[in-house]
């Protein structure tokens, strides 16, 4: 399949002006941000990122869960696009400047118990096991790889704080749900170009606007793993303070 976009020309046209313009913005924010909790914060979620996303990613590559259009990819690494290994530092980046424009102070008087703490481990071990039986099924390959490997990590953020998350809801939605939409729109716009292809056979059908339902669910999970990090270790450096 011809392309009309090259991965770089998608980060050159949709990626790294949003983030060029949330940088310049972000020092407008008033003085309820810790810029240096904030800044511990980014590089730790994006260190995480990239280790945990990068062998997932060659996996599901390997399968043929996607693949790239013709000459839109200018190398790999380990089987990965140099520019979709970008993208994992890229995306966290967009995601956390924008959360650090709307989260607001860390608020008070939240307090996680043990068995707060089993609770989240527990939910987020039943995404997992949600994601293990959809791997059964070679249409629901892709979602099933998507929550499987979110568990973990959801599980893990939900242990931690769930309340202060639940606490923090509207904070965090919006902090979620905006560059998710964003980046919905822009991922349609990749397809249509041809700068990736998502296999119709580890695929449900299901798609909004053309696009798959397992794209949008990537989207909304990996900006809830960065906007939980972020906010959460706010939270627990306030705390330790």
């Amino acid at each position: 399949m011809s392309s009309t976009l090259t991965y770089v020309q998608f980060h050159a046209l949709y990626v790294l002006p949003v983030v060029a313009a949330l940088t310049a913005t972000v020092h407008h924010r008033r003085d309820d941000v810790d810029w240096r909790v904030s800044g511990v914060g980014l590089a730790v979620v994006t260190a995480l990122a990239v280790l945990y996303t990068l062998p997932w990613d060659r996996l599901l590559i390997d399968v043929g869960v996607w693949r790239y259009g013709a000459d839109t990819v200018a190398g790999r690494l380990w089987g990965v696009p140099y520019e979709e290994i970008a993208f994992f530092v890229l995306q966290p980046a967009l995601t956390t400047l924008w959360t650090v424009h709307v989260v607001g102070p860390v608020l008070e008087g939240v307090t996680q118990t043990w068995r707060d703490r089993a609770a989240g481990a527990v939910a987020g071990l039943a995404v997992g096991l949600l994601g293990l039986a959809l791997l059964t099924t070679r249409s629901t390959t892709y979602l099933g790889a998507i929550l499987a490997w979110a568990g973990p990590v959801l599980g893990l953020q939900w242990a931690v704080g769930w309340r202060y998350l639940w606490r923090a809801r509207a904070r965090v939605a919006v902090a979620v749900l905006v560059p998710s939409a964003y980046l919905w729109v822009v991922d349609r716009l990749a397809i249509e170009a041809g700068v990736w292809i998502i296999s119709e056979t580890y695929t449900t059908g299901l798609a909004v606007a053309g696009l798959p339902v397992e794209e949008m669910t990537f989207f909304v999970v990996t900006n809830l793993f960065v906007v939980q990090g972020v906010v959460l270790f706010r939270w627990v450096v306030h705390r330790w303070r």
